[in-house]
């Protein structure tokens, strides 16, 4: 997925990015649902960061009780950024997946741990091989009460981590910026490339 810078941009230093919003689908390629809002009124948000999105998306979306997911950017300065823009650096965005979901069938503290267990939250700028500020680890929330479950849940982590001897999570934890779609090619990509690239992969230690 290429390399990229480590240090977050400046407001000056950002691209400029477009007004123009980034087209996508519909409807989710694997499931039918729409991609985009409105969704159901019953329906909850947040959004995950955990390296690469592809195989990150792929995980959500096998999760029962998970409505819709998509591919994006968030966190950053440049509006509406491209792919190659996020992966320079210089969109100061991380690569996210939006994840609707039906609390009565699936709890955020479920989600969470499929976060927590499925990357490792403790690399900084990087997951595994993809290196720089566009895969780095980050929830974002929608909500006091959201935002609260997860800072709970990471304290709850990390001592799990510590136990095992592994470093400091360095997620980035924070209320839900604007969520940016990324391109047709990414959305549902591991379900349209079976066998395309997922740099998941967890600390082994349980949530």
């Amino acid at each position: 997925m290429g390399n990229s810078k480590a240090a977050l941009p400046t407001a000056e230093q950002a691209l400029p990015g477009r007004s123009a919003v980034m087209r996508v689908p519909a409807e989710h390629f694997v499931n039918g649902h729409p991609l985009k809002a409105p969704f159901p009124a019953n329906m909850q948000q947040v959004m995950f960061g955990m390296g690469c999105f592809w195989g990150a998306e792929r995980r959500f979306w096998q999760q029962e009780g998970v409505y819709t997911t998509a591919a994006g950017y968030a966190g950053g300065i440049t509006p509406n950024p491209a792919y190659e823009e996020v992966c320079s650096g210089g969109t100061g965005h991380t690569e996210v997946v939006l994840v609707v979901f039906d609390p009565a069938i699936i709890t955020l503290a479920d989600l969470l741990k499929v976060f927590w267990e499925a990357h490792d939250p403790t690399q900084g700028m990087q997951q595994g091989g993809d290196m720089g500020t566009p895969y780095r680890s980050a929830i974002y929330c929608y909500g006091a009460e959201q935002l609260a479950e997860v800072e709970a849940s990471c304290v709850q982590y990390q001592a799990a981590l510590k136990t095992a001897g592994l470093s400091t999570i360095t997620t980035e934890i924070a209320a839900a910026p604007e969520f940016y779609y990324a391109e047709d090619y990414h959305q549902q990509y591991l379900a349209k490339e079976p066998n395309g690239y997922c740099g998941l992969r967890g600390t082994g230690v349980t949530c």
